[in-house]
This record gives C-alpha cells, structure tokens and sequence, in this order.
C-alpha cells in the first residue's frame, strides 16, 4: 500500500525543517564588534601660516572587520566629488556628539590606523572623543569607547 501524501508532506516537512535550522545558523552569525579606540599621540604642523595640533587614533580590534566593508562603493552616493568611496565611513565626535572629521575613503581595515583630527593651536581639544564606522550598504553604525586625547 502506498501513501504518496503523506511521503510527500514528509519531504516538504523535512525540507522545511532543514531551511529553519539552516537561517538560524546563518542569522546567529556574531555581529562585528564596536570599535576600540585610543590615543597614539599627537603631532604639531604648520599650514597656511598657522600652527595645528592632529590627534592621531588608531582602532585596536581593526582585524576584527572584513575587508569589503572598505571597498570602493559607487553604487552608493558619493563623497563630494568622490565618486568611488568607501562602502563604510568613520567620523570622529567629540564626548558630546560634536562632528570633529569624517574620512570617507578608508580602503582596507588596516588604514583605521590613520584616522585624525585638527585643531588650530590655542583651541581647547575635548577631554573624550569616539568613532562611528557607518557601513552604508547595511545601514549599520558601530559605535566606539570614549578615548582621552592627552597621554
């Protein structure tokens, strides 16, 4: 005697059940970490007549981020004139959320190295800043710790 339904029902439910575990795994995948940030120090330059001070930071758990969250990305719109910028952009804040830099060009997690920003002498820096690495394409904002900016 044969029973095609229920052989069939059985197919479909097996089916079904293997493509639940399956998207489970897949969406258990651990998120990327938020960045940790710190101080490398500091630089004095001149440009146009003034002097500046650039805080140099570097993100300790860069390794931690994929290689195509840097890629060029022309898909999506551009930066200024740059029309091949990076899929995620860093911005730098200080404690308050005050936009300090932004580069929107990184091509590879290793260059969140030389992230930076400026100040004219005789300008106060903030006693706090953090990143936020934006990756455009998922929409997704990673957050950094506070980082001093004195030594």
């Amino acid at each position: 005697m044969r029973f095609p339904f229920k052989t069939r029902s059985l197919r479909w439910l097996l089916l079904v059940l293997a493509l639940t575990v399956i998207t489970k795994v897949v969406a258990s995948a651990p998120p990327l970490p938020n960045p940790v940030i710190y101080l490398m120090g500091t630089e004095s330059f001149q440009q146009g007549g003034k002097t500046f001070t650039r805080y140099h930071f570097d993100v300790f758990n860069k390794d931690q981020y994929p290689a195509d969250m840097f890629a060029a990305a022309p898909n999506l719109p551009p930066c200024g004139a740059n029309t091949k910028s990076s899929r995620t952009w860093v911005d730098l804040y200080d404690q308050r959320g005050k936009r300090l830099y932004g580069f929107c060009a990184l091509t590879k997690p290793q260059d969140l190295n030389q992230i930076y920003f400026q100040l004219e002498d005789g300008v106060t820096p903030p006693s706090w800043i953090y990143i936020e690495l934006t990756d455009r394409q998922t929409n997704t904002k990673y957050k950094s710790n506070l980082a001093e900016t004195s030594n």
